[in-house]
Parts: structure tokens; sequence; C-alpha cells
């Protein structure tokens, strides 16, 4: 189905008059005018401008720029910035979030899904939420306890956490003034992204779509956490359910009758959105289908809506105006769910109001977010598995990298182009700044698939893929994660690259653009400053700890910041190791701090306390499939670990010991190493067993850093 035909389907459907829905709009965004200080309101949010020393929404403004119009740093005194403060968050694995800032309080979040209200001036603590989340959630996240923020609106602060709840808090004092589940908690579903809130209504997706979960995103009253509207991405299986609303009926259509329902079948909504507050339109990107082979999900063929596709529905009542599938049948897992920004440019001499998207799939796109029109698409990093976008239609020109009848090499791989990390659009250089990672892959077809909840449900033969590049290139085995990563200035009207930075480590980091012509981005190890216009490098300060979390940009009494979190974790967390300890840490900038960095601390060494174990090569052989298949996420490619989590050919004594409990009966699921009793037989566990220790018997005595053992893990 061609753009105009989509338009013409859902124009039957009587969507409506957005632009009679603007006076509604208005009178809603008006009713915070008269708010204390303090609160957020809709027109607070719409007018960010006016309040540039603020930061009151996850992209700063409803538009998700993440540009600061503030302009007292900039390029001739960068190098006057200093540590102006740090706050210790206690934790060892991913930060990810986005400050808020709204009249001198920072509210942020860390590992598992706890929230910190600071001074924003001082980095002082007022108070802090645990929301409690068992450690045995751990498992059910694909990418690390992280979270990617709160929102605000009146006087209240909303958190998604990890094991599927929304929970409003006052702003005050952090206590809970509500909460709902917004999962089957029985599912493998969990929430990391960062809930919006649009005329009064709290917005929040999901994520688990590789352990088999159904995809949507609802719609929940801000005073009472009543839900308003539920939008499912993708059907279920009509001879047991009926369309929840119209937009399946479509979506229906596009699924063979054989389609792998008991999967779910994913596209899950677990980050980017953004609003047009004239239009009256919330854009929404919508993740990858599982299994990710599309052979096995849909026999037969089907675009497979709503996955990787971007929609446009009406924020009051959930309904579809448009949709754009960046990624037909997609069967790469290129999620659609990176960073969506708005804008108004000038194309082809015409003013038109765009939305720009870089996802995974390697093309960076530009559609006329009124009506859904593409108005250019072009790939911002190496691509194989398509030639190009048809304009006409919309669609990819795939190029042969289906790998469902056999192994194919793609570019980019599942990691994608460009990942979660937030990319920036300043309206001064009419530039974009994206985080890219440039990376291949290689897909294997598993020889028998079938559906197991809780384990990945890719359709992939991870083990075969793994050994075929080890023989292939032993120095680059996981070249879908350790590809070098690099800061790609684009020009969004010329459709093309303006400049790049090139970066040694794949830990792509979010990124800052300001009016002081700069853009700023952390690294493996750094915090940098570069000229918007050139990319020239201009400041960088030596955190040790790595960064991958997007910086911003507030005032306090007429001073400007720079504030970012630091501490490596999501999809780093198998990586390439490093040798500080990860202690994570939000560390805020401002002209002349004199505040000391705090002390980095290299990783010490301990001796592997190998147990007396009868190693045999068909054991091992099968154990490093297992492993592969359910450890590798977070313990590492060859049970090295990358140093968020435990590397288990470290592991004590007691471990060894232990390991029947530990790994089936849960015994450490509290600090969150959850038991595998439901997928896995003892006998497999005691194969991974075998695996992990002959992997360590490889090893001198300091041959790679490690973490602490798993018997000491705690919830961090």
């Amino acid at each position: 189905m061609d753009q105009n035909s989509r338009l013409a389907t859902l124009a039957e459907w009587g969507t409506g008059s957005r632009y009679a829905a603007v006076f509604l709009l208005v009178l809603g965004l008006s009713a915070g005018a008269g708010l204390h200080a303090g609160c957020v309101s809709g027109q607070r949010i719409v007018n960010a401008d006016s309040e540039p020393g603020n930061w009151l929404a996850h992209g700063r403004t409803y538009s998700e720029q993440r540009f600061s119009p503030l302009d007292e740093i900039d390029a001739g005194n960068v190098g006057s910035l200093g540590l102006a403060w740090s706050f210790s968050t206690g934790s060892k694995r991913g930060l990810e979030a986005t400050p808020l800032v709204a009249d001198g309080v920072m509210y942020v979040t860390g590992t598992w899904s706890r929230v910190y209200a600071l001074d924003a001036a001082s980095g002082e603590l007022k108070w802090r939420f645990d929301p409690e989340v068992s450690g045995a959630t751990a498992r059910k996240a694909c990418c690390d306890v992280v979270n990617r923020g709160v929102a605000l609106w009146g006087d209240k602060l909303y958190l998604g956490t990890l094991d599927g709840r929304l929970i409003a808090l006052d702003a005050a004092d952090g206590t809970v003034a509500w909460q709902v589940m917004t999962v089957d908690p029985r599912g493998n579903y969990t929430i990391t992204g960062a809930p919006r809130v649009v005329k009064g209504k709290v917005i929040i997706g999901n994520g688990g779509a590789d352990l088999g979960v159904r995809g949507y995103f609802t719609a929940y009253d801000a005073e009472t956490g009543a839900e308003i509207w539920r939008f499912y991405t993708v059907p279920a299986d009509p001879a047991t359910t009926a369309p929840e609303h119209p937009e399946l009926k479509l979506a229906l259509a596009t699924w063979s009758k054989d389609s792998a329902w008991e999967t779910g079948l994913g596209g899950t909504v677990w980050d980017s959105m953004a609003y047009d507050p004239e239009i009256d339109l919330l854009y929404v990107g919508v993740g990858n289908a599982t299994p990710w082979n599309r052979q096995l999900r849909s026999p037969g063929g089907g675009d497979n809506l709503f996955v990787s596709s971007i929609l446009a529905v009406n924020p009051d009542t959930g309904r579809l105006a448009w949709y754009y599938q960046t990624t037909p049948a997609e069967t790469w897992d290129f999620t659609a769910t990176q960073h969506i920004v708005l804008a108004d440019l000038v194309i082809a001499g015409q003013p038109r109001k765009v939305l720009m998207q870089a996802p995974k799939n390697g093309f960076f796109y530009v559609l006329d977010r009124v009506t859904g029109e593409l108005l250019s698409a072009r790939n911002y990093v190496p691509v194989s598995w398509a030639s190009g976008i048809d304009i006409a239609t919309g669609r990819p020109i795939e190029s042969g990298a289906d790998w469902g009848d056999g192994p194919a090499a793609v570019q980019p791989g599942p990691l994608g182009g460009h990942n979660w990390q937030p990319m920036s659009f300043n309206p001064v250089t009419g530039l974009v700044y994206i985080p890219v990672t440039p990376n291949e892959y290689l897909f294997v077809p598993a020889a028998d698939f079938t559906f197991r909840a809780g384990a990945w449900n890719t359709g992939q033969d991870l083990s075969q893929a793994v050994r075929i590049l080890r023989e292939a290139a032993p120095k680059t085995v996981d070249a879908s994660s350790d590809a070098p990563s690099r800061l790609q200035a684009w020009d969004p009207v010329a459709n093309r690259p303006a400049w790049h930075v090139d970066l040694a480590a794949f830990k792509a980091a979010g990124v800052l653009s300001t009016a002081g012509g700069l853009v700023f981005q952390g690294t493996g190890g750094s915090f940098v400053a570069y000229d918007a216009g050139t990319g020239d490098r201009l400041w960088a300060s030596q955190t040790g700890v790595g960064i991958i979390a997007p910086p911003v940009s507030y005032s306090v009494d007429g001073e400007q910041y720079i504030a970012v979190m630091a501490g490596l974790g999501g999809n780093s967390l198998s990586s390439q190791p490093v040798n500080i300890e990860n202690e994570g840490r939000i560390l805020a900038y401002k002209p002349g701090g004199r505040a000391t960095m705090p002390a980095f601390r290299e990783r010490a060494l301990p001796e592997p306390e190998l147990p007396d174990l009868e190693i045999r090569d068909a054991r091992v052989e099968q154990g490093e499939w297992l492993y592969i298949t359910y450890c590798m996420s977070c313990h590492g490619l060859n049970a090295v670990s990358g140093g968020m989590l435990p590397d288990l050919r470290y592991a004590s004594g007691e471990v060894h010991r232990d390991w029947m409990a530990i790994v089936l009966g849960g015994l450490l699921a509290q600090g969150g190493m959850a038991g595998f009793a439901d997928v896995l037989r003892p006998e497999e566990a005691r194969m991974i067993h075998a695996y992990v220790v002959n992997e360590a018997r490889k090893i001198g005595p300091a041959a790679a850093p490690a973490t602490a053992q798993p018997g000491d893990q705690q919830p961090q």
C-alpha cells in the first residue's frame, strides 16, 4: 500500500478534524497557566524557549530537539568549564536518563527505576524514591536495568518502573500520589523509557519484544491514573481475539493467517515520542517484531504492521491519523523507536513541518508531519540490506539480505546504525547531530525454532553465528557491538553528511547542542564539547567512568550549567572490558567550576577459583550454545564481562559450589540474577558451568579485568 492509499484508508475511519481540536488544545494548555512556580503545564512546555534556564520535558520541548537556547557558554569560553558538583548514585550499572530541571530542582532516574531530586546548583539531595523493583525483574530486561527519565506535570512527577508500573510522585517530597500496573506482570514486559505528558494524559509504552510480548502504548489520566485509551501496535490471533480498535483491522491484513501468534509478535513502544501542539498529533516510534526471522513469524509474507513504524495519533482518543513503516516485514531487529525530532524546514523552496528520524535500519528519514508524506531518505551509515528508499512509495529497495534460508552478513546489525541514544537538532546551524555506530552482523537461521517464553525468541542460531565469525575473523568476533562509533552532523535539507568525528569505542552517547555554537557528547571516559559548525574539538573533561546518557543544559541564578550522567551499561552491557570501576554519578559543569572530580578506581583482578570439574568437549560445546542463548547478553561473549556485571570466569569457590542453586533456583535473584529453571534443565545448567570453567582455564592470572563476584552482587 502506497502513502496515498494509506491516507485514504485512514480517512474513511473518520479520524476527525485535527485542526478543530486546536481550540480544545489551547484550553487544555491554558488550564495550568496560573499554577505556582514549580508546577509544569502544557503551556510552559510549549513556551519552553521563554524560560531557557529550565529543562521541563524529555527533549526540553515537545519537538524533542534537545537544543538549548542558552548561550553563556560558547566557543570562546568553553575552555573555562569546570566541574560545579557531582552526585554519586551508588550504582555500577547503566545510566541513560535525561535529567529534568524545573525552577532550580533536578529530577533524574538511575538504575532499578530509582528517582533522585537534587538542588540543581549544588547537587545536594532533596529526596530519593526507590520503587523497590524485584531483582528478579532484571532477567526480563534485554539491555540492563536502566531508566531514561521521568515526566513533570502540575505538581507531580511520573515514573515508569522496570517491572511495568506507572507511578505518580509528589514533586516536592517524592511521596506516592498513585500508581497503576500497566502490563501483565506474568509476562516478560519491562519499562525503561520516559513517560510523556500531553494535555493531562501520561503516555507510556513498554519493552520485551524479544522475550515474547505484544506491544502497545497507553494514555492515563495524570491526576487519577485512570486508563483513557490503549493502542495495540500488532494484532492478536483473530481466532481468539477480536481487533481492539479499528487500526488493527488494517494491520491484520498484513499478517499471515499462520503467524506466530503465540509469541505476541512484538512491536513494543519502548522509547521515542514527540508532540506537535499546533497540529495536535502525538508521534510514536514502534519497535521490532518477534521472532526476528520473518519467515518464521509470518509465513507467506506481509508487511506486518505496525512493527518498525512511526505512528501519528490523536492524543485525546488514541486514533491513528497516519503511519509510516520504515522497514516493512522487518527481519533484522530494525526498530523505529529511535529519537523522533520535529522541526520547521524549507525544503525545495517550500516551508514544511517535518518529522526526522534516524532509526536502526541506517536511513535518515524526513517526513511531512502533517500528512506522513516521505520527503527524503538517505543512508547515514553503510547499509547492505537495501540499496535505497523509493521516494514515490516510501518503501525500501531490498537487496537480498533476507537470512531466512541461510546465513547473511548485514549492515547495519541489530545494534543499529543509531540506537536509543538521542540525537539533537540545532535550528541555528540547521544540522542534526547523530550518535552513530557503523557495524555489520551475521544472521544465521535456527535449524529448529520453538517459541519459549522467557527466552530470546529471535529465530537465530546465535552459537553458529559466533562460531562462523570466530573462524573468519578471530579478532573481530563481536563485530555487532565493537565497531567504532562516530558523532555525525547531518544536513536534513541537503540530505547529506556535513561533518563527523570518529570515536575510538563503540559506546555512542546521547547529544546536546546549544545556542552557544556547541555540541556536547560523552565517550568511554570523557565529556567533550565540539564546534557545532565544524566538529572541531574545543574542550574535554576526563570523567574516568564512561558516558552513554545525553547531556542537558540549564541555568540557576544566571549561571549556565551542562549536566550529564556517567555510567556504562544498556546495550554496551556485554561489550569489551573496561578497567575503571563503573561507579555511577551525575556531573554538572559551569564556567569557573572548581569542584573536584571523584577519583577513578581501577578494577582489581582476583585469582580464578576453579572447581574440580570434569570437562568433556561435547559438554563444553553444548554449554557454549546454551551460554550464548541465555547468558551472553548480560555476562558477555566468550564469558568475558564488559565490567558492569560479574565476569563468570573469576567466580568464587562459593559461586561454583552453589551454581545450580543460583542458575536454576534463583539464589541470587534479589541481586539481579533470576533463576532459569523454567527454560533450563539441570543437565543444561551443568553444561553451561562446564563451558564457563573451560573458558576460565584459558586465561592467565592477569589476563582481563573482572567485576565483583556474583555472591557479592546487590541491586545497584
